[in-house]
């Protein structure tokens, strides 16, 4: 097997508003590693600044707004790299998370996340209980690597628009899929999550909450998809 280098991973950013925190967390990528950059720019937007960028920046520009997962989906089959990393436009660089993703990587570990969690079996899989760096059965989409053949394998699932929750419903198709999960500390920062805190309440909380419900509908009691309780 040959040594994972930053050449093998690519970040996924997606553009949906909010355009100056989203090139201050893609001018944190380009100053602390060398990978390259996919961005999907979601709908209809103000492209103009965004057109003068680092070559290493791939613009994918959708016309119809993606939702979460689908536009995930489309990054895993436009992505060529063995690596893809989804990650928030909140998230910021300060020095590069790589060198100890790759260490993870090289161990086997098909996602490799900033945060994550176990399911809190007692309170019957309705919640996410943080126990820092370690194996788990989830990550969120803060900032998580996976294997992109893995990932496209198992898919984002296309029902969810929203992210919240289509990530733990990701990572849990993965663990169902046999593969494992790891937290590990990063040198990153995250600064305001528009996607939670400027998004309509209502829109916010009945797509959370149909996340969830498919989640547990699809997965709630397989206790052999989890990671060792700890």
């Amino acid at each position: 097997m040959n040594a994972i280098t930053e050449q093998d991973i690519t970040v996924h950013l997606i553009l949906d508003g909010f355009i100056d925190d989203f090139l201050e967390s893609l001018h944190s990528i380009l100053e602390f590693s060398s990978v390259p950059i996919y961005v999907v720019v979601n709908g209809k937007q103000d492209f103009e600044r965004i057109t003068e960028l680092s070559p290493r920046v791939t613009i994918d520009y959708q016309k119809q707004r993606l939702g979460w997962s689908n536009a995930v989906n489309l990054a895993l089959t436009k992505i060529t790299t063995e690596y893809i990393v989804l990650m928030d436009p909140s998230t910021r660089f300060i020095a590069n998370p790589f060198p100890e993703v790759i260490k993870s990587l090289e161990l086997g570990f098909a996602g490799v996340g900033w945060r994550g969690g176990l399911i809190d079996l007692e309170d019957e899989w309705r919640s996410v209980i943080d126990k820092g760096p370690g194996e788990v059965d989830v990550l969120f989409g803060y900032f998580m690597v996976l294997q992109r053949r893995l990932a496209s394998e198992v898919g984002a699932n296309p029902s969810a628009k929203y992210y919240r929750n289509a990530d733990l419903e990701l990572s849990l198709a993965l663990r169902s899929a046999g593969e494992k999960l790891i937290q590990i500390e990063l040198p990153l920062v995250q600064e305001r999550h528009h996607g939670y805190h400027d998004v309509e309440s209502g829109y916010r909380e009945k797509h959370s909450k149909e996340n969830y419900q498919r989640l547990l509908k699809r997965f709630r009691g397989n206790l052999g998809i989890l990671a060792p309780r700890r």
